[in-house]
């Protein structure tokens, strides 16, 4: 065992208590009632930084939410890796869906449960203590920056603004996220795409008021079910969603890659009974993870509108709105995407309404190289620690940032995750595997030394 993973060995039960206290914090970026909490989440990575030797810690203020950054330089003629993730997390509504409150995390089932605990808190936290056990041992190979912002989860406004505007200092070899996952502890693999994202919101209008549904109700149309209609008519029976031209440009996976993914352990039945469902619906002619990762997608993430008290209301409302995604695969473009939803949308608005479509954020979809120095300094570093060379795979979320970094500042990144797709990001009781949290700190180090010794 080397110095740097006996560091991490003897600190083990620090490290934990020390993401416990982050995990704490309601550091919500979509509530602006949570403003405060989000600012002194900032603080407390700051001091993170600052702790494990990461020289020239600063938050940098945006428009939105802070930036926190820092910077090891070790020589300017080594390569240097800059480490990006988010320190903010989603909404934990519902909360009466919780097993235990999400802003008090608990460890059991060798899992700690609380919101951000996967997504990111915990993944981005391995990074600084990583980075800490390489300082504290005098192994730390090449250059590191961070770059830990607090808007993922609101699409990043303000991180374009900020990496535009400091290329300079964010001048780099590599980009290293850990916001993804494996498919398994026992099959470790790494992220090589992501889909791009389409979000909007769907508000229809009929009436100029709610009105009493037994006076109204056969001579007026209702918004909810004229809305129901619309979004059924957004797929067809195949699965193939009906957006005119939705389709035009997406990316047709090769034979060779489609059974390269065949070859991926999947449990058909553990995946169903994990999830409690009885079957799975798929596009026809693709498997289930190839409906998850390399085909687009149209989802309704919400839909209101009426009464939903306690108790019954006899009204035929006036308004009902959706909240739609759609998860795009390379070479679609997310504003040209939107674009043609809205037209789509119009086009089967029934006459009794009026309709408005609003763009929320979005981002492009991305694809990592396989043969690069980076992805196998990656895959040599998870074959170390974990005796198995990982299958490379495409993930179904969007990072909308990985192609903007790509764009900005001319670099790939390397989804070096180490989540599991039971950690149930953005959904009630989160959690993160004590397991993953110190294997990925101890698989950090071993990607540092072996990128910095093959660039």
């Amino acid at each position: 065992m080397d110095s740097t993973n006996q560091y991490i060995q003897a600190n083990k039960d620090r490290f934990l208590e020390e993401l416990i206290e982050l995990l704490k914090i309601p550091s919500v970026s979509a509530d602006p009632a949570y403003d405060q909490e989000v600012a002194a989440c900032a603080e407390v990575v700051k001091d993170a930084m600052e702790e494990a030797g990461v020289d020239h810690v600063e938050i940098c203020p945006t428009a939105g939410h802070p930036i926190v950054y820092g910077e090891k330089i070790v020589d300017e003629n080594l390569p240097t890796v800059l480490v990006y993730g988010h320190y903010d997390v989603q909404p934990a509504d519902p909360l009466e869906l919780w097993d235990s409150p999400p802003f008090d995390p608990v460890i059991k089932n060798e899992k700690i449960y609380a919101r951000g605990a996967a997504d990111d808190k915990g993944q981005m936290f391995m990074h600084v203590k990583a980075v800490e056990a390489m300082i504290a041992t005098s192994a730390l190979p090449c250059n590191v920056k961070f770059m830990i912002e607090g808007e993922e989860e609101v699409g990043s406004e303000n991180l374009g603004i900020f990496v535009a505007e400091n290329k300079e200092k964010l001048k780099a070899d590599v980009i290293l996220i850990s916001d993804t996952s494996m498919l398994s502890n026992e099959n470790p693999s790494i992220t090589v795409g992501l889909r791009g994202l389409s979000y909007v919101e769907i508000e229809l209008t009929g009436p100029n008021r709610d009105l009493h549904s037994g006076v109204y109700g056969g001579a007026v149309d209702n918004p909810i079910n004229a809305l129901s209609e619309m979004i059924a008519k957004m797929k067809d029976e195949h699965g193939h969603i009906t957006v005119d031209g939705f389709y035009d440009d997406v990316e047709e996976v090769s034979k060779a890659d489609r059974e390269a993914m065949a070859r991926a352990p999947f449990d058909i039945q553990s995946y169903k009974e994990h999830l409690g469902i009885n079957a799975t619906k798929v596009e026809n002619g693709f498997s289930e993870m190839e409906g998850a990762s390399i085909r687009p997608t149209l989802d309704v993430n919400g839909m209101w509108g009426g009464y939903t008290g306690e108790g019954a209301k006899t009204v035929l409302p006036s308004k009902a709105y959706a909240k739609i995604s759609m998860r795009l695969v390379p070479n679609q473009d997310p504003e040209k995407i939107t674009e043609l939803f809205t037209e789509y949308v119009q086009k089967i608005t029934p006459s009794t309404m009026s309709v408005k479509v609003t763009p929320h954020h979005g981002g492009q979809p991305a694809v990592t190289p396989t043969d690069s120095v980076a992805y196998q300094a990656a895959s040599k570093a998870i074959e170390t620690t974990y005796g198995k060379t990982p299958i490379p795979l495409r993930s179904g979320g969007s990072i909308p940032i990985v192609a903007l970094f790509e764009s900005e500042l001319g670099l790939k990144s390397i989804l070096l995750g180490f989540g599991l797709d039971s950690d149930a990001i953005h959904s009630p009781n989160e959690s993160y595997g004590l397991f993953n949290f110190f294997k990925g700190i101890e698989t950090i180090p071993h990607f540092f030394k072996n990128f910095a010794a093959n660039s």
